[in-house]
């Protein structure tokens, strides 16, 4: 054999080598092409240029949210979905090629403690991103804390709006796209006439609820007729409920949290208010907070979301599927545990937009972010960094699953400063 022809097998032989290669690439998910990517095109040096705890290999975040207290049986869904999200981004070869590493902190329903949190997550854990906080005055205890630090924080919580910040990205509802798409239907929906305001003492259910009543006067013409409050963790609404019981409104507009709300409704039916004499629209309470609440003492209300599990599409599908898994077959998926799943990978796509864990350039890649993913259906990132999304009314059912029963024509733009409400 001639020198020549052993070139040219041998050159038939790399040929058909770097075929198998590529032909194996191409089985490879395009995350996983482009998590090796990554690493080869974005050294350290360059993807993290503030000091961040980012490796070649690593990037840790942190996770902040109320493990324990009275918030911990709406919290624990977004702890467990943004450890399922990532879980499974890593499981696709990470964020720029690094696996996430987790940090948990617990803000164990304490606002002082979540300010304490965050500090020592964007300090002296240097980390890229936090998930984390439910109420808005968990929110409220941070932002200053996230602005002065340049954090990031990915809040998942439906909220009352009026707040806009470099460094928050709120994958929940506010309050244009939750309150008065809710209103409306509840308006068109019962012809109500007459409206019951009832809230936790804080500042999301204030803030709603005056948004609301400006809704309900001024562009509804109908008319409030009681407006109540209570300590978070308060157990007693019998005086409540005779109140109610006099002023017999034609609609509750309730927006009770935590654990509170499973003593408000088992006290609504033990009293005899319910869904056949009552027309109830509850602005706070999503699956999570139904399995505490039971079926049997919530069914027949309604709720006003973005998403409830029962929502039949094949993203949905996908992720209930992969929740149950991970979580058990009987755990449960509510609105604002949708929403802390959407955080981790908004973040993903952002930072490779980017090509930089760097805060102020995940900030400015933000704007026009797609999911199409979503387990909603699909979301975008609106350059005020909240998400369009549609609005959704659940009847809730015995079995605590919520019957959607009217949705949102369009996904309504977010508008966290309407004109006429603040």
């Amino acid at each position: 054999m001639s020198s020549n022809d052993r070139d040219t097998l041998a050159d038939q032989a790399d040929f058909q080598r770097r075929r198998r290669l590529l032909q194996g690439a191409a089985a490879l998910p395009l995350t996983g092409l482009a998590g090796m990517a990554w690493g080869q095109q974005f050294p350290t040096a360059k993807v993290n240029t503030t000091k961040l705890a980012v490796t070649d290999t690593e990037v840790t975040v942190g996770q902040l949210h109320s493990a324990t207290g009275t918030m911990a049986i709406s919290e624990t869904g977004s702890i467990q979905a943004e450890q399922l999200a990532i879980d499974q981004i890593n499981a696709m070869g990470g964020v720029l090629g690094r696996k996430i590493k987790v940090i948990k902190e617990d803000g164990a329903s304490d606002w002082p403690t979540f300010a304490e949190k965050s500090k020592k997550l964007l300090v002296n854990d240097r980390v890229a991103a936090v998930f984390g906080c439910w109420t808005s005055a968990s929110r409220k205890a941070v932002l200053p804390i996230f602005e002065k630090e340049n954090g990031m924080l990915y809040y998942p919580t439906f909220y009352e709006g009026l707040e806009q910040s470099k460094n928050v990205i709120y994958t929940g509802q506010e309050a244009t796209q939750q309150i008065l798409w809710g209103l409306d239907w509840a308006q068109k929906t019962k012809g109500a006439k007459t409206y019951f305001l009832v809230g936790s003492d804080y500042i999301w259910p204030r803030t709603s609820m005056k948004i609301g009543r400006k809704h309900i006067e001024n562009v509804l013409k109908t008319k409030v007729v009681g407006e109540e409050y209570y300590p978070l963790g308060h157990t007693n609404f019998n005086s409540l409920i005779n109140k109610i019981k006099v002023a017999k409104p034609d609609v509750i507009f309730a927006a009770v949290v935590g654990g509170s709300n499973v003593a408000f409704y088992k006290q609504l039916k033990a009293a005899g208010v319910t869904a056949d004499k009552q027309f109830l629209l509850t602005i706070s309470v999503t699956e999570d907070e139904v399995l505490g609440i039971g079926g049997e003492n919530m069914a027949g209300f309604y709720s006003s979301m973005k998403y409830f599990q029962s929502l039949d599409n094949e993203n949905n599908k996908k992720f209930v599927a992969a929740f149950k898994a991970k979580y058990g077959k009987d755990a449960v998926i509510g609105d604002v545990t949708q929403a802390g799943y959407l955080g981790p990978w908004l973040w993903k796509a952002t930072v490779e937009k980017a090509g930089s864990f760097d805060v102020d350039k995940v900030a400015a890649a933000s704007a026009d972010i797609e999911l199409k993913t979503a387990p909603e259906g699909y979301v975008k990132l609106h350059p005020n960094h909240h998400l369009w999304s549609k609005t959704r009314i659940g009847q809730a059912q015995l079995d605590g699953q919520f019957k959607v029963v009217a949705e949102s024509p369009a996904l309504i733009e977010p508008n966290p400063f309407p004109e006429g409400y603040k």
